[in-house]
């Protein structure tokens, strides 16, 4: 989770200046990125009192990996808008996924739990590494070549859809885990 926001993140920038808008502006788009990331956080934990964790997971999981999904395949400023919105649904991952791991814990599992959790962070430093490595595949440059018809900026984003399918995956399981457990 940690890579996928922190890469969605980092290259809004870069994402906006590749398609021709100044640094000043692109800032904004930052900022309404942050924005949306608050209000995502008071959405999704009002939306707890009506469905599962796991359940909350899996679609806000889901809807954010379809707008990084459009960063990816729609041109212009609609690909941006569609990485803009992905913060909306970044919102309730981190908080939610440490509630579903730690849920059940004894003290002493628990302690050791959260400390895995905090050092699984680390996501966040070595993806969006990878991430600008794919960026910087053809040159320096944002959009030095196209693969399938994609820019190598655009084609990066793959990088946070693959992270946000694992969650959503993960999600729809403890769900459904959850939903057994009831039924027995």
């Amino acid at each position: 989770y940690m890579g996928a926001q922190i890469g969605c993140w980092t290259y809004i920038y870069q994402y906006a200046e590749a398609k021709g808008i100044s640094s000043s502006t692109a800032a904004n788009y930052q900022l309404v990125a942050f924005i949306l990331f608050t209000v995502g956080r008071a959405i999704g934990t009002y939306m707890l009192k009506f469905m599962s964790s796991g359940k909350l997971l899996f679609c806000f999981s889901g809807l954010g990996g379809l707008f990084a999904l459009g960063a990816v395949i729609l041109e212009g400023h609609a690909g941006l808008y569609s990485l803009v919105l992905v913060s909306l649904f970044l919102s309730v991952m981190f908080p939610t996924i440490y509630g579903i791991a730690l849920e059940g814990l004894k003290e002493d599992q628990a302690k050791i739990g959260a400390a895995g959790l905090v050092m699984a962070i680390v996501g966040g430093a070595l993806l969006p590494k990878l991430q600008g490595m794919i960026i910087d595949f053809g040159g320096v440059g944002v959009n030095d070549i196209t693969v399938l018809g994609l820019s190598e900026m655009n084609l990066s984003f793959l990088l946070p859809v693959s992270c946000f399918t694992i969650i959503a995956i993960y999600g729809i399981w403890i769900h459904r885990k959850h939903n057994i457990a009831e039924t027995l």
